[in-house]
């Protein structure tokens, strides 16, 4: 029998270490480039998110200069069509006046009684114009009053009749002022918009109490739209809807709109009693 060398034991051991140090780093660099691959992808879906994140916010400062200039836009038309027009009435009835003053006093107390309307409607439009920037009453009275003036002078202005149902004054009052504004501007814009584009004649506004939450639901029986089309198409008629979803997340509420054809419009929001995570419309 044949005895092996001994000077080839030493040697055979050295490659084995060898390769078994070549094997680990072997693992070990496949490990590292399977590490480095999985963080460029995460990095990749970090940017990507960033990018996304970076084009929502310059379309929510496209949509907030639009409905700023929007909302200037009605002011103006306000001042412009309406109460310039009226004070401009009444400046040509008073000149008139003037004139007629020391000539025909017959018909002087009719013409003042005429301008004095006239001076009555301007004010009446002034009052009206600062209810709608901001209403004395939701500070001063509540919800609950705010929203009942609203809709009897809304109503009475635009011919919607509306049907109104509350529950626990006192609850809904508890809210803070930036819940009870936002509730408010919900229910303020959502009728608008079921007068402007939906062209209803008839609208429900009910607010309700959960444990935890306050719901308010105002739906109408004016003409349906597709409300995923709408939102993608980013069209100016969706920056109310935009405005209202935006209100609901700044108090950690939740939104959501439904439009059914032949059927009703409506608008759903929930409100957290304290702060915290939003509740979930089923």
């Amino acid at each position: 029998m044949k005895k092996p060398n001994p000077t080839t034991l030493p040697h055979d051991a050295e490659l084995t270490a060898v390769t078994q140090r070549l094997q680990r780093e072997t693992v070990r660099r496949k490990a590292a480039e399977a590490e480095l691959k999985e963080s460029h992808l995460h990095y990749g879906q970090l940017l990507a998110q960033s990018r996304l994140m970076q084009k929502q916010l310059r379309h929510l400062s496209h949509q907030i200069l639009l409905a700023q200039e929007e909302e200037r836009k009605h002011i103006s038309r306000e001042l412009h069509d309406e109460i310039s027009q009226i004070l401009t009435g009444i400046n040509v009835r008073l000149a008139t006046l003037k004139l007629e003053a020391t000539t025909n006093t017959a018909t002087l107390k009719k013409k003042i009684v005429n301008t004095q309307r006239l001076v009555e409607r301007s004010v009446e439009a002034v009052h009206r114009f600062a209810r709608e920037l901001r209403p004395p009453m939701l500070d001063d009275l509540g919800l609950i009053p705010a929203l009942l003036a609203f809709m009897k002078e809304f109503g009475k202005r635009t011919g919607l009749r509306i049907r109104f149902t509350a529950v626990a004054a006192d609850k809904i009052d508890a809210l803070d002022s930036l819940k009870r504004t936002a509730l408010y501007r919900v229910a303020q814009e959502a009728l608008t918009n079921a007068v402007k584009h939906g062209h209803a004649s008839l609208a429900k506004v009910s607010i309700q109490l959960q444990p935890k939450t306050l719901d308010m639901e105002i739906s109408n029986n004016g003409t349906s739209f597709d409300v995923a089309h709408t939102l993608n198409e980013r069209r100016r008629n969706c920056l109310g809807i935009t405005g209202m979803r935006e209100r609901m997340e700044i108090v950690g509420g939740t939104f959501a709109i439904t439009s059914v054809p032949d059927n009703s419009t409506t608008v759903r929001v929930q409100v957290p009693f304290h702060n915290g995570a939003p509740a979930a419309i089923p």
